[in-house]
């Protein structure tokens, strides 16, 4: 058996996006499976689904809980039961093709896929060594090096500007501490944005490529899952319509229906 978990608060994520990307890793992962919702909000949700509350509060200053940090409490010894090898994935992932892979490759290690970096900020500097969370495979009840390293980090008032900005960063530095981290092959996850959009100004006469060796398409940012498959040329900002830059922006793709459904 293995575990398979996403982490659901705020409003923005209705319970659809877990019930579809459950749907997803039922038709793509052959083997048993336990799925995983970490919501201070089941209703709606499926009941396939096993919702858990989160972790008790590590108290990350500036910020209410859950937050964004809410990733490095996975790590820790018996949280939700969890017990060997687990495959985070994020609400707006979208799932399309088989799953075993990521449990078969590297067993022990941290697993995740490297971060995508702009072209122009690699051309002076290398590529940084942050991985993308949208995707991530650790092993539950052996992990606990991860999340006490978070906890040094949340305590040290030095490093308190670690946690104005996002998670992955110190992820990263947490499992690269912790254990061995392994990258996952560029093309079993894709970039929506960064991969699948073509570059501008192509982007405003071509509809994004679905690339078929990805088994996980993530949309981090925007365009989120709804907003690609509708076409990305305006977002809501404060309750006004406002145009998304030129080089931002996608055609209507299709394609994303049949692959974003309920049904298993």
């Amino acid at each position: 058996m293995v575990n398979v978990v996403c982490i659901k608060y705020g409003r923005y994520y209705g319970a659809f996006y877990v019930n579809r990307l459950y749907a997803g890793v039922k038709r793509h992962l052959a083997r048993p499976f336990r799925f995983v919702c970490v919501t201070n909000d089941a209703t709606g949700i499926r009941p396939e689904v096993e919702c858990v509350p989160f972790a008790e509060d590590p108290g990350v200053p500036g910020r209410k809980w859950p937050n964004i940090f809410s990733k490095l409490t996975l790590f820790k010894d018996g949280f939700a039961d969890l017990a060997g090898p687990t495959l985070c994935l994020d609400l707006d992932t979208l799932v399309m093709g088989p799953l075993d892979k990521f449990f078969d490759y590297r067993p022990g290690d941290f697993c995740i896929i490297r971060n995508w970096v702009e072209f122009y900020k690699r051309v002076f500097r290398r590529r940084p060594l942050i991985g993308n969370s949208s995707c991530f495979r650790f092993d539950a009840g052996r992990s606990n090096g991860v999340y006490e390293f978070f906890l040094r980090e949340k305590g040290d008032p030095d490093k308190a500007h670690l946690f104005t900005k996002g998670s992955q960063k110190l992820q990263t530095r947490a499992m690269f501490h912790a254990g061995t981290v392994s990258w996952w092959p560029r093309s079993w996850v894709a970039s929506f944005k960064r991969q699948c959009i073509p570059p501008f100004p192509l982007n405003k006469f071509l509809v994004p490529r679905q690339p078929k060796e990805a088994s996980v398409i993530a949309f981090h940012g925007h365009p989120d899952i709804p907003e690609a498959l509708a076409g990305y040329r305006f977002r809501e900002v404060k309750g006004a319509r406002v145009a998304v830059k030129g080089h931002l922006t996608c055609l209507p793709t299709p394609w994303i229906d049949s692959l974003w459904q309920d049904q298993i």
